[in-house]
């Protein structure tokens, strides 16, 4: 069977999946080992396998369920399961662009709402600064979710130990940077 005969036997999802992770989700024979591995598994609403299997169906209303999950949010791309998979599939990698398209499709999980904030704060300081600027991360964190307030107490004596630094430090290709996300936001509206 050709590569491009077997692409087409994948549903738009699972091809999407493979062209932009290089995650083939035929792969998965459902050994369960990933969900067995996965500390977060009870917390989930569809566990790894679970979701490995909804969207092998191909079945558009489970890729839905799987898109507007909780689980694709809680997931703490640990590598567990990818490390214990018999087929090395990289489930985290796929968890990731299921997560990118669950925002540009607006079909995100209402309980991942602080989850989503933390998300979208991480990225925007890698974008801006090239490195990860804490107090800038919770700034904005604490802007999107509200919760202004809370664990303030511990931010002076982190300042104080030297655990966050006032001003960000940036990386000298801030456009090389900026490149990168253009062509990741591109490359997920295509």
């Amino acid at each position: 069977m050709s590569s491009d005969n077997h692409h087409s036997a994948l549903t738009e999802l699972g091809a999407e999946l493979l062209e932009q992770s290089d995650v083939k989700v035929t792969r998965c024979y459902q050994c369960g080992k990933c969900t067995a591995g996965c500390p977060l598994a009870g917390e989930m609403d569809y566990p790894p396998s679970l979701v490995m299997r909804m969207l092998q169906t191909g079945r558009p209303e489970l890729e839905e369920k799987v898109l507007r999950s909780f689980t694709i949010w809680v997931c703490l791309t640990c590598e567990m399961c990818f490390a214990r998979c018999p087929m090395s599939i990289d489930i985290p990698k796929m968890m990731d662009q299921l997560r990118q398209k669950s925002l540009l499709e607006k079909k995100t999980n209402r309980k991942a709402k602080e989850i989503i904030a933390f998300h979208k704060s991480f990225l925007d300081s890698i974008r801006y600064t090239g490195r990860l600027y804490e107090i800038g991360l919770l700034a904005d964190y604490k802007t999107r979710t509200l919760k202004i307030l809370d664990d303030m107490d511990l931010a002076l004596p982190m300042m104080k130990r030297g655990k966050l630094g006032i001003f960000p430090e940036m990386i000298k290709d801030r456009s090389g940077m900026a490149s990168i996300f253009r062509k990741t936001n591109k490359k997920h509206k295509d």
